[in-house]
Parts: structure tokens; sequence; C-alpha cells
């Protein structure tokens, strides 16, 4: 436990790191005694020398007394008790700048401090992270944007003291002990999150010690595993991978499920989904200078970027080349952009799907895709659930899967390299299909599209969305099929402009138009009348609170 010292220490100055505290009550420490020195050598100046000089003049002896630099006119002194008293003042100068040397000149050509909590800020109601396996820094990184205030434990020196340099909240240790926590500030955390593999509940049972009222989320790569984690104290089990698989075959599900895109209209107006395939000129685009952005009949409602959705989109973010847009107008200006882009067109209808790699994710995606859908399944060894035993590396494994005749294949293998060559060798034996794959390391993604995937997802970069997410409580797996448009009265906003209501900066509804009599007017400029309704776009919930809220 952190002693109350300890705790007062760290609520000095919070928005400062140890050190920086440190340095500056150290700074304040040796101007008080300079202080000190300062008026007791003016009052011996004065009582033994019969030298009544300013007492500036004091200040200046005793700074060259303590700098050793030398002495200004006062000196020699003629009684005993002033010579003692400019030895003592000479050998504390000494000790002092010792100190100083040791305390803020060496750490500054150091490479790391001894101790890295020194570089903490004061810490409350944070997140302690024990460990993370995968790329720290991709986390670490979203943490910060959304200002989530944290501490990692890694348990490698070298790293430790990397991320530390490069600015981030770390100490080097090992979860599993207490007072590794304890330098962690585990007693005013609010939860903690493990990803010490077999360790977990090792690193569990010793936080939950020291802080009874923690909520602690534990991330493992077996599922399995949730019971027994939950017995030690976890509130919590993610399992990236399979979560990852089920995202997969959710997303093949919105393309399966999502009606014909004519149905999902009001009036004149369809609501589409636009998939940005590899080739088309709108990957590395940002959303704003897009040629849906630019149409003036057309509007971006909402866009899935790296597998998460926008709603509405931020026009500064870019298209990746697995991005789904979905566009809101009229079904010829929709069929225009979709013939003037190449590479952008509808999500087809899938009835046959591939399923390569029946891992934890592999198995999480073929539970999540529906019954309407024939699956067919490979892994490497025979397994329950595995149609087909062989290695996907290896055209002639698809040929056993019949994958010609799959509209659709999901790759979820462990292995990175044998994930981009498998997607390589599906795409050489047929470009008619729709191929959606899972990486592990954020680097490999742009890999994955060169090989020919058409949907990607890393391991990394959405573990580290998701534990965010995760950790402000937040749904990060909203499926793109939730998506509907509703028309609501208008009267509330009567008298403003459609440009008006769209700015309002809410988040996860979108104003696609005004419905006025049998016609859906779009532009910005369009004046709101009482008797007009208008036409909203989110998914079920964020219109059902949309709703809520004028009613």
């Amino acid at each position: 436990m952190r002693t109350e010292w300890l705790r007062d220490y760290d609520s000095l100055l919070p928005w400062l790191t140890r050190r920086q505290r440190l340095v500056v009550l150290y700074a304040v420490a040796v101007s008080a005694l300079i202080l000190v020195y300062s008026v007791l050598y003016n009052y011996g100046m004065r009582t033994f020398e019969g030298d009544n000089h300013s007492l500036f003049r004091s200040f200046q002896t005793v700074v060259e007394t303590m700098t050793t630099t030398g002495y200004g006119a006062d000196s020699p002194w003629e009684s005993p008790i002033m010579n003692f008293y400019m030895v003592f003042m000479q050998l504390s100068g000494i000790l002092i700048g010792l100190a100083t040397l040791r305390v803020l000149i060496i750490p500054l050509f150091e490479r790391a401090p001894l101790d890295l909590s020194d570089r903490l800020t004061a810490k409350d109601d944070h997140v302690v992270i024990a460990e993370y396996r995968r790329d720290t820094g991709v986390l670490l990184d979203e943490l910060e944007r959304l200002s989530i205030d944290y501490v990692l434990i890694e348990s490698d020196a070298d790293e430790a003291k990397r991320l530390s340099d490069d600015g981030y909240q770390v100490i080097h240790g090992d979860p599993e002990r207490g007072d590794e926590l304890d330098r962690a500030m585990i007693d005013d955390a609010s939860m903690l999150v493990t990803d010490a593999g077999d360790d977990n509940a090792s690193v569990a049972l010793t936080a939950r010690r020291q802080n009874p009222d923690l909520e602690i989320v534990a991330l493992t790569d077996e599922p399995d595993q949730e019971p027994a984690l939950r017995e030690v104290g976890v509130d919590r089990v993610l399992s990236p991978h399979a979560l990852i698989g089920r995202r997969l075959g959710q997303k093949a599900n919105a393309w399966v499920d999502t009606p014909h895109p004519d149905d999902a209209a009001v009036g004149d107006i369809r609501l589409r989904e636009m998939l940005v395939r590899r080739n088309s000129p709108m990957a590395g685009v940002r959303l704003g200078d897009t040629a849906v952005a630019d149409h003036p009949e057309l509007m971006l409602v909402a866009a899935w970027l790296d597998g998460e959705l926008r709603l509405p989109p931020d026009p500064a973010e870019y298209v990746t080349p697995n991005s789904v847009l979905l566009v809101a107008g009229p079904r010829e200006a929709i069929d225009d952009v979709q013939a003037q882009a190449a590479g952008v067109r509808p999500p087809r209808r899938h009835s046959n799907v591939v399923v390569a790699g029946m891992g934890a994710g592999g198995h999480a995606a073929l539970d999540a895709l529906s019954e309407e859908v024939t699956a067919t399944t490979i892994d490497v060894e025979d397994r329950a659930n595995v149609d087909v035993v062989g290695d996907v590396k290896e055209a002639e494994t698809f040929e056993s899967a019949d994958l010609e005749e799959a509209s659709g294949l999901i790759v979820t293998v462990d292995d990175d390299s044998s994930s981009l060559l498998a997607v390589a060798v599906a795409r050489t034996l047929t470009d008619d299909i729709d191929i959606l794959a899972r990486v592990n390391d954020t680097e490999k993604t742009p890999s994955a599209f060169d090989a020919g995937g058409d949907y990607v997802l890393s391991v990394q970069r959405v573990s580290a969305r998701l534990l965010a997410r995760e950790i402000r409580d937040e749904d990060v797996l909203t499926p793109v099929n939730q998506l509907r448009l509703v028309r609501v009265p208008a009267s509330e906003f009567a008298g403003r402009s459609l440009g008006d209501v769209r700015n309002r900066g809410e988040t996860g509804y979108a104003f696609v138009g005004v419905q006025r009599l049998d016609e859906v007017l779009t532009a910005d400029d369009t004046r709101i009348e009482e008797s007009d309704r208008l036409v909203v776009a989110g998914t079920d919930e964020t219109v059902r609170e949309f709703e809520r809220e004028l009613a």
C-alpha cells in the first residue's frame, strides 16, 4: 500500500510528473536554504564583525561561498563564530552540489531515469494496464486520443524505457508483484486491464487484494479460459480473436441481410451501402473530397472505416480500401457515382461462404453467419466443424472447398504470412469473390489489400479500439445492417435550415433531408416548415433515442 505522504506528494502539482515535481521541490528547498543562510550571515556580520552591510550583500557572499566561486571584500573574518559559519556553508555547498549533480544533472544525460515511475503524472480514477501483448503503441495512442488516464506495467525493461522516452505513462516491472502494482497507484485506480497470458489469474488476484473495488478486464486468446478467470474475480473477459472473427461474420451478414437497396427508401431517397474496393480511386482520399461528398444530390450518411462505424463521418478522415460508405440520395444519382468511380459497388448477397481457419476466430465467424448462408470450413487440423482438412496456402485446399462456387471467403488463420498467402491463392482462383481477412500486425493491413483482400481487420488496431471503448463502456461492435431510415415530425426545427440542423454536432444519427408532400429536399439551404417531416438515418438504438427526445 502506498503511504499517506506519497499520496500527498502525488497531489502536489498533479499536472507534472513525479520527476518534475521533485525538481520543483528541490529548487524551492535550495532557495529557502540560501535565504536562511543570507539572513544568518547578515546578522553575524553585524553582531560579530561590526560590519553593518545590506542583506543583498550578504546574499551575494552566501552564493559565492556555496558555489565556491570566491569571496568579495568581506574576507577574511576576525571572529571564530563567523569563520566556523563560513566553513559550515562551504561544506553544505559541496553537499548540495553533489545532490544537484545526482538529482538534476546526471539524469539529463542518461537514456532513462532509474525509476520510470518518476515520470508518471499524478493519477486518480485511472486504468492500470498489466502487460499488453499486442501493439502497445496503438493502444496507448488510442487511450490518449480519448483522454483516458492510464499506467502501463511493461515487463520488458528496454521496451518500457523506449515507451517512457516516447512520452507514454509506463513503468517497468512484474505485474504479478504487489509492489509493482503499488507503483502504478493501483489503490487510486478504477480499472485493471490484464493481458498477461497465463498470468492473468495471478495478476487479477494480486490486484484484487490491494483494491477490492477494482473493476478487472482480462484479454485472452483462449475463450475457454473465461469461466476460470471469472472465478478469480475478473469482471469482463475479452477474446480479440473471437471478437474480430465475429465482426467478420457480422460484416458478411450485413451484406447478406441488408435488403435490396431500393427497399431502404423514403420517397425518392434510397439508403445504400457502397463498398470501396482496393482498386478504387476513392481509396486514400478524404471523405470530404470523394465523389459522394461532392455530389449535389447525395449525402454521405455514415462510413465503416477500419472496422468501426462513423455516424456521421468526419470529412477529414481518409477512405481506406475496406471502407463501406452508406449513401443517401436518389437511385439514379447513386448509380451514377458507382458507374463513375471504379472499384465502388454495392456489396453482393452471399449464399455460400468459405471460412478458412477454425480457431477461436473461425468459430466465432461461423456462429455469426446467417442461417441463410451455406458455410464450408477449412483447417489444417481435423477438428469439430471442419469440412476440409488442408493447408490454406495451397490451391488444392480451396478447390476441395469449392471456392469458385462461393461468393465470400473469411480468412482467420493465426499466422500473418499464411493469411496473406491464403488471400493471394484464393484471388488467383477466382476474382469474383469477396475476401474478408484478419491480420495480427497492423502494418500487414496494406499487404492484405495488395494480396487481394476486400475487407481486412487488424487484431492490434481493433483490439486497441475495442479495449478503449470497453474502458469507456461504449459499444464498438455495431453492425452496419442496423442502419435504417425513418421519418419524424419536423415541427421542433421549423424555421431553421436543414444545414443548421445537420451541424448540431450530434453523433449516432444523421439528417438526410426534409420530406415535403411527395418530395424529399436535401439541400442545406432548405428552410424547414411546420408541416414537414425530417428523414433521419441511424442505428435502431440511436433513432429510438432521437424519437424519444422529440416526444
